[in-house]
């Protein structure tokens, strides 16, 4: 897809709805001797997700696991579309369009397995990790620099704001 393509799709997006594992984290799941469960977030991830709200765009969570971890790392970043253990991710997809009234078109997903393929052939943006799965990239508009957990989504992040013209209000503070 060409870059002028990509930059209308992008244009459109009110909504960036996420996968964790793999794309928020770099997919390692860490358990401790009591069972205790880690993921590891980048702070950057979590600083273009405010900028992506500060922006007026809202931000979702779809996982296909269940944690405690994901649950809190969202309430820190604001983020109320939450949807977790979402083997099929079609239902709770459908379930934010009705939340939020925003069409296929006005959506941005970033995934990275098989799991997410189904919401990647339906949304305006799809995008995926550079370390996403072979099989996957081909149903990415947009695949990233950087690897899941490791910078991808503010990469997308910073994307979306400076392709919809807002880059200086959001960010311009930080010039000044």
């Amino acid at each position: 897809m060409n870059s002028d393509t990509i930059s209308k799709r992008a244009k459109r997006i009110r909504l960036v709805i996420l996968d964790v594992d793999g794309v928020l984290t770099d997919g390692r799941i860490v358990y401790d001797a009591n069972g205790v469960e880690s993921k590891f977030f980048n702070v950057k991830d979590g600083h273009g997700i405010k900028l992506l709200q500060r922006a007026g765009i809202r931000v979702a969570i779809i996982s296909g696991r269940e944690s405690q971890v994901v649950t809190r790392r969202a309430a820190e970043l604001g983020i109320d579309l939450v949807y977790q253990r979402a083997l099929d991710k079609v239902g709770p997809y459908q379930k934010i369009l009705e939340i939020t009234g925003f069409t296929d078109d006005e959506v941005a997903y970033m995934g990275d397995d098989l799991p997410d393929i189904p919401l990647m052939r339906r949304v305006g943006l799809a995008v995926a990790p550079a370390d996403a799965l072979d099989y996957v990239l081909p149903h990415a508009h947009i695949v990233s620099t950087k690897r899941g957990g490791c910078g991808a989504v503010r990469e997308i992040c910073d994307r979306i704001i400076r392709e919809q013209g807002l880059w200086d209000e959001v960010c311009g503070k930080y010039f000044s």
